[in-house]
């Protein structure tokens, strides 16, 4: 097996977890979330769930430059870039306007100390992601990768909001963080889905 094949491989199996990681942390983040009534954490998850449909583009990619080394966008990684704005705008209205309400009634999760261990998971293996996303990359001269590998810098950000919101609760039992935590997320969730929506548009691949 030739280096370059290694290379695509390897940067085959990064996307590969990246939608499995996501779906396991997806999966938990919404059951605590609705189990702890922590919205922050149930976002969390929905956000998660919305990064597989982009993580299946990635994937998708990869095993098209794997057949043909073409970088450009074919219809099914355009389509998935559609409904990943299409449910990150959703995610965005819905967080929003729940955390509204919440703030209204002064609602208050049961705990959060489980947005502190997932986000530091999360974090962690981020980075992992990140780091080797931008080294294959560089390796293969693929755009598309390294641009990835800078997308998942906003999951690094979403973890920080988990983080400080669950920490801040636990620390401190102030009601609104939950809230507030969740209207952060709700602007990156919006702001992801109109850089979908832009790429969706374009040549050039991210994630």
């Amino acid at each position: 097996m030739s280096l370059r094949n290694k290379q695509i491989k390897f940067a085959l199996l990064l996307s590969i977890i990246t939608v499995f990681y996501n779906i396991i942390e997806g999966a938990l983040c919404i059951f605590f979330g609705l189990e702890h009534e922590t919205l922050v954490l149930f976002g969390f998850g929905l956000d998660s769930f919305v990064e597989v449909i982009s993580g299946v583009g990635i994937w998708h990619m990869v095993l098209r430059i794997m057949k043909n080394e073409n970088e450009n966008k074919d219809n099914f990684e355009r389509t998935a870039l559609k409904v990943t704005a299409a449910a990150f705008y959703l995610l965005a209205i819905g967080l929003f306007f729940t955390a509204i309400i919440n703030l209204i009634n002064d609602s208050k999760p049961e705990t959060t100390y489980l947005g502190v261990i997932v986000s530091c998971i999360s974090i962690s293996i981020m980075w992992w992601l990140i780091y080797n996303k931008k080294k294959i990359g560089k390796e293969l001269s693929s755009d598309a990768i390294i641009a990835d590998a800078k997308c998942s810098l906003v999951c690094i950000q979403l973890s920080f909001i988990l983080l400080m919101s669950s920490l801040i609760y636990e620390l401190y039992s102030i009601n609104s963080i939950d809230a507030i935590g969740s209207l952060l997320i709700a602007y990156f969730a919006y702001r992801e889905g109109v850089e979908a929506f832009k790429k969706s548009q374009s040549d050039y691949n991210c994630c």
